[in-house]
């Protein structure tokens, strides 16, 4: 490690977190490692620091001292208890490090300030833990939101992060579509390449605000399908799933306690509620004051850029 740059340790590296390490490891100002269970062999591929850890506070803070950390970032994404529990030991562990000043937890999500609990999975797991954070001390932080992840728009050759056509309502993949609500209820949309810029640009500033917002492109789902029919070169067959029926299939799956099934009704009933749109004036000022030389690509400008570009 370089002694002018700065340690940003990773914490929970899947898929956006790929992007993020390929960020990081092509500027010489920052310094990457990477906490895991286990390392793998897209970390060895990139020559990646990956110290093993169990996630308990103190082997997190044991790897933050060790590598002279000054911020952690989370992609620890979990539907249940755990999620409280490890951030609870990474937020700990940053407080009690002798460097690590800055920590970003796993959120990536929607218009968490208007809607705090949506989708319900989040209310369940990500707002307890923002009521610890907004009391913790001695430690800057800063909840990251980009809205929908522009790149489940592409074929799974062209991205990272696998296809979920049950939980997107298009699917590039099985080209088909399945539209919430009217499809003109408003929406975020940001490529995974843009957050990672964004998340290390971020790194560059001075201070931070509790909530941090990017977006690539607002609009709603039935103004996207013309554009990837037009990329595509074909329609794409397309049902619909009315906000009746989201409402049924909620309280349906929740009367019969199927975590998986309830998960992606809630994340209808937060699409159909405007809550994956992340409020346009605020973002459009954090923009200006946090990321002046981004440029932030719209659907067009993505699906362009994925005709020479494939990730495996």
């Amino acid at each position: 490690m370089g002694s002018n740059q700065k340690v940003i340790v990773l914490a929970g590296v899947g898929n956006l977190g790929k992007y993020v390490c390929e960020k990081l490891l092509s500027g010489s100002q920052w310094s990457l490692v990477v906490i895991s269970r286990q390392t793998r062999d897209w970390f060895k591929q990139r020559e990646i620091d990956v110290r093993i850890t169990d996630y308990t506070e103190s082997s997190i803070l044991s790897i933050l001292d060790a590598v002279h950390a000054s911020a952690l970032i989370s992609f620890y994404n979990a539907a249940d208890a755990s999620f409280l529990g490890v951030h609870c030991a990474m937020l700990n562990a940053c407080m009690a490090s002798q460097s690590c000043q800055r920590f970003i937890p796993s959120e990536f999500i929607g218009n968490i300030e208007d809607f705090p609990l949506y989708p319900g999975i989040y209310g369940d797991t990500r707002a307890p833990f923002r009521q610890i954070l907004q009391a913790s001390k001695g430690i800057e932080w800063t909840l990251f939101q980009n809205g929908w992840l522009m790149d489940y728009y592409l074929t799974r050759d062209k991205t990272y992060m696998p296809p979920i056509p049950d939980e997107f309502p298009i699917d590039p993949n099985g080209w088909k579509a399945c539209i919430r609500g009217t499809g003109e209820e408003p929406q975020s949309w940001t490529s995974c390449r843009d957050i990672a810029a964004a998340i290390v640009a971020l790194l560059a500033a001075p201070e931070w605000e509790p909530v941090t917002y990017v977006c690539g492109q607002w609009g709603s789902f039935n103004e996207m399908i013309p554009i990837v029919e037009q990329f595509y070169g074909k329609p794409l067959p397309t049902t619909h799933r009315s906000k009746k029926e989201i409402q049924g299939n909620l309280r349906a799956r929740e009367a019969a306690g199927d975590q998986d099934s309830l998960i992606l009704a809630q994340v209808d009933e937060w699409m159909v509620a405007g809550a994956s749109e992340c409020p346009r004036a605020k973002t459009l000022q954090h923009r200006e004051r946090y990321f002046p030389e981004l440029h932030f690509m719209t659907l067009r400008e993505l699906l362009e850029s994925s005709k020479c570009r494939e990730m495996f």
